[in-house]
């Protein structure tokens, strides 16, 4: 599977669906997407294929931790992302794929900051913060 930025420079290619899709509610994700959440599918790094030019962004999180973004210089595209607390895995926003898929997310986070109107109905697990293991 192909995701890319807007204008295609930068794009990663991962082998296949996963199931491990977070929606976070935190206002961090909220600015970085300019939507009420932001979303990613997760691999392990050594799944994930990237080519082009990034750029990285470090934030810190709300539990002490680093949360690194990685954009397109030209469109400005989010494309992967990486954090401290899951040192070994790569976040892709799954809008950014190129073909249809069923990938949606099990898991929601920060429900405390969570837009009244935002309903995921296909999380199987619900955090008003941060998981925490």
């Amino acid at each position: 599977m192909r995701a890319s930025c807007q204008c295609g420079q930068l794009q990663v290619k991962v082998p296949g669906p996963t199931i491990a899709v977070v929606a976070c509610h935190c206002v961090a994700c909220q600015k970085r997407s300019g939507s009420p959440f932001g979303e990613a599918a997760y691999w392990p790094h050594d799944d994930v294929l990237i080519e082009g030019e990034a750029r990285q962004f470090d934030r810190p999180t709300d539990l002490g931790g680093v949360f690194s973004q990685f954009f397109c210089p030209h469109c400005g595209t989010t494309v992967y992302m990486r954090g401290s607390k899951n040192p070994t895995m790569t976040g892709v926003p799954i809008g950014l794929f190129d073909d249809p898929h069923s990938m949606q997310p099990i898991r929601s986070v920060w429900e405390d900051r969570r837009h009244a109107w935002v309903e995921i109905p296909t999380a199987i697990q619900h955090f008003a913060r941060a998981r925490v293991d």
